[in-house]
Order: structure tokens, then sequence, then C-alpha cells
């Protein structure tokens, strides 16, 4: 499954330039709105240590990791819920993500200009939620005019989802997002079709000066306060220390990030973020040809698991042999753990576990 998270905020906040050291691709960056028109996309390889243990157990022919994209959005402003700026580009690319990363400036740089003329990390937050909200507020309105007339005809099922609806509205008319709402899930079937912008996880990043990586400031103090009944992650990253780890090789960046204070860098944080985000693992898949990485969702059973790799393994799904990777590590072969007794045989109800090492047997 391909993971996609939309990084977006505020013009002139950071995001291209976190987006460059995050990814191979390299998106246009100035000190003007707008300089990312068309969303840039870049694949970046998730890292993950026990890839590296697999490779030195089985000794394969090639290693594939697991990866996550970055999207790139445009910079949105006031107004953008109308059209402003470059608004109906950024709600139309958001809606495609999974997931939000909420770029927030807190840092103050007097040669790179703020829309709003200060740096006030609640208002750049509040200015793009109220924007979400009222773009949402405008889809579920739509949905409620059309299904008014089928509730007054005795439809059970409109006049349900026409009460959800009801719901949602006053939720997004007092500037509370989609997300925090809680209703019955069997009842947010009234608003799949619509799919809402402020329903989509968010992290917020905020984009600190090089001082203030591991401490943070007043503006990031602020912004915490400011969502903390969201029980939103909010993540300390210096884009202008990602850009200059991104030029560096794996053996200096580790020395660089020393120098620092820290023990991994943003991308790495954000990318850990973003799994527990969306409630997703890892299984690996092990053998002569290759070593692979396979990303799902927390709590599929085997046979879902399989599909990832094809679908064909999912409707043929006979069994799955699993192997945990410290037997692995422990017995130092597949054949040495299937004489350990350590190689389990797992049928449709198996959930797999993160770190699983799993073989799929099926029919075609």
């Amino acid at each position: 499954m391909s993971l996609q998270c939309g990084i977006v905020g505020l013009p002139n906040v950071g995001k291209s330039t976190l987006f460059n050291a995050l990814s191979s691709a390299k998106a246009e960056a100035a000190n003007f709105p707008f300089c990312t028109i068309e969303p840039n996309v870049g694949v970046v390889t998730v890292p993950d240590s026990r890839l590296k243990k697999l490779e030195e157990l089985v000794n394969p022919q090639k290693v594939i990791p697991t990866t996550i994209e970055f999207v790139d959005i445009a910079g949105l402003v006031k107004g953008a819920s109308k059209g402003e700026g470059l608004g109906n580009k950024f709600l139309a690319n958001i809606r495609e993500v999974d997931a939000i990363i909420h770029v927030i400036r807190c840092f103050v740089d007097d040669n790179v200009v703020h829309v709003a003329g200060s740096v006030d990390p609640v208002f750049d937050k509040e200015v793009i939620d109220t924007e979400l909200q009222l773009k949402d507020l405008e889809s579920v309105e739509k949905k409620i005019t059309r299904l008014e007339k089928i509730a007054k005809s005795g439809d059970a099922v409109a006049r349900k989802q026409l009460a959800t609806l009801q719901t949602y509205k006053s939720h997004l008319e007092d500037n509370k997002n989609a997300r925090s709402i809680e209703v019955p899930k069997e009842d947010k079937e009234a608003v799949a079709d619509l799919f809402l912008l402020t329903a989509k996880p968010v992290i917020y990043v905020a984009n600190v000066d090089e001082a203030s990586t591991i401490s943070g400031n007043k503006y990031v103090e602020a912004l915490k306060e400011a969502v903390k009944q969201e029980e939103s992650e909010v993540l300390l990253i210096s884009a202008a220390i990602e850009s200059q780890i991104a030029e560096l090789d794996l053996e200096e960046r580790g020395l660089f990030l020393e120098e620092y204070g820290l023990q991994e860098s943003g991308l790495d944080r954000l990318i850990r973020a973003s799994y527990r985000l969306l409630s997703l693992i890892t299984y690996f898949t092990a053998g002569e040809k290759e070593v692979r990485a396979w990303t799902i969702v927390d709590g599929w059973k085997a046979p879902k698991a399989a599909g990832v790799i094809h679908t064909d393994f999912e409707k043929g799904f006979i069994k799955a042999e699993v192997i945990k990777l410290n037997d692995y590590q422990q017995y130092k072969s597949e054949v040495a753990v299937k004489e350990a007794g350590k190689m389990a045989i797992e049928g449709k109800e198996y959930t797999v576990k993160d770190g699983d090492v799993m073989h799929f047997r099926f029919n075609v």
C-alpha cells in the first residue's frame, strides 16, 4: 500500500524547504507565496534497521524497503475556501492524501516574509483550520439539501443520514474539525462520500530555528497549548538543519546529528510519527532473490496482508508461514528455525504482527 502525506501550511513557513530536505525531489523554494504550484511528490525510503538484520541472515540478491510519499502542496491563504490565492488547487490536492503534515513557522527571521506580518503559530493554524472547515461545511450543506427531499418522503436511511449530517454541520459551525466529532462508526457512512478535509489525521511540525531544535521556544509552547485538546503530535524540526543533513553521506550525518544533540533526523521522526498516526506496521518477506518490507494497517488478518503483495495472494490464501525476527536471528536460518519448531503455520484468522517474517501459501 502506498502511504501519502500532504505537507501543508501558509506560504513561507518552510514547507518546500522541508520537502526538499525530506525527499529526492527538488521543489522550488523561494521567498514569495505560491512558488509550489503543482504538488511535488517525493518518494522516501522508510528507514528500518530490521532490514539490515535480515539481509545479513539471508544474503539476498536485493533488499527493497517500503516507502512513503510526501506531497508538497501550494501554500494556503485566508479565503482559500472561496478560491482566494491558489485555494481551489490546494483543497483539491489535499483531498487525495492519507494524512496531513501541517508545517507551522516557529522561528523569527527578518529576511523571510510572513504573510500575516508577524510570527504567530496559533493564528497560522487557525487560518488553515478555518478554511478547511468552511470547505467541509459547504460539502455537508450541499448533501443536506440533496437529502432533505428524500427524508420528507419517509425514507428511513435518508432521515438517519440527515440527522448525522446536521451533527457535523453544527460541529463545523463551532469551528471544530470533523476528526474530533464523536459519532458511532456506522453513522460516519453519511459523510464517507464527502472525503472531509478536517477528518484527515494531522501531525503538526513546528519549524524552528537551529537553537530551538531540542527544547523549543515560546512559539512552540503556544502551538502545543493550542492543539492539546486534539491529541495531535507536535514535532520540532528545523528545516534548515534537515537541508544540511540531506547533503551529507550516512557517516557524516551521524556526526552532524551528534553536534546538535539529536539522536535521529527529523525525517526519521516524521516517518515514525506518520506510521503511528495511521496505525501502520511492517512485515517482511525474505528469500534468496529479495528481502522486502511491506506496509499494512495494524490489525489486518493474514489474507489481507498478503494482498498488498498481489491480489491473487489474498484471493487464493491457504496458509502463512510466520517466523519472529528474534527467532530468525537466534537460529540463523529458515531451516534451523523450522527444526527448532519456531515456525508457525497460521490460517485466515491470524492477525499479522509488526516485524513478522512471512511466506504465503496460496492457490492461483
